[in-house]
């Protein structure tokens, strides 16, 4: 980032590469799921959707669709730790630089709490630890409180692999 941009500037450029780390995954697309960026914290957003209803005789969402959306938020949150750093250093360009692989999900454990209901539900993981080839994270997910949660999960990542000068080894 180079030192005195006016804050549009900065703010455009940390939107400008998160939609494109969003944009390298069709199935967030396919969810609706969208990413409310706050400085360095991400919330995502599941807009109700009919198609995501597991079963209509309770109109509870798809517990499917409830990991998924947690799979996916837990995704964006660690590739988004990774890239803030480099953008901000200036060691890549939002717009023209090659984003790295996303990180391969190794395990990833859902606890439902309870059913999702059919309104918009939000999400926010916390990295537990993140090295070099492995990474935790946990993450929660709620509706219309944020302290009533209606499922949570943990899981574990295989983060892609970066050469020397710090940035990704693969095109």
């Amino acid at each position: 980032m180079k030192r005195h941009e006016p804050v549009q500037v900065v703010k455009t450029r940390r939107d400008a590469l998160l939609a494109r780390l969003i944009g390298t995954v069709p199935y967030i697309g396919f969810l609706g799921v969208t990413i409310d960026r706050r400085g360095d914290e991400l919330t995502a957003v599941l807009p109700f959707n009919p198609k995501l209803v597991g079963n209509p005789a309770l109109q509870a969402l798809h517990g499917g669709a409830t990991a998924s959306f947690l799979e996916v938020t837990s995704i964006v949150e660690l590739s988004w730790a990774s890239l803030w750093a480099d953008l901000e250093a200036g060691v890549i360009d939002p717009e023209t630089d090659a984003l790295p692989p996303l990180p391969k999900t190794i395990d990833f454990t859902v606890d439902y709490l309870r059913s999702g209901l059919p309104r918009d539900a939000y999400a926010r993981a916390r990295i537990n630890r993140s090295g070099r080839r492995y990474a935790s994270v946990h993450v929660e997910a709620w509706q219309d409180n944020r302290s009533r949660l209606f499922a949570q999960a943990t899981g574990h990542f295989l983060m892609p692999p970066k050469d020397d000068s710090g940035n990704d080894s693969s095109d």
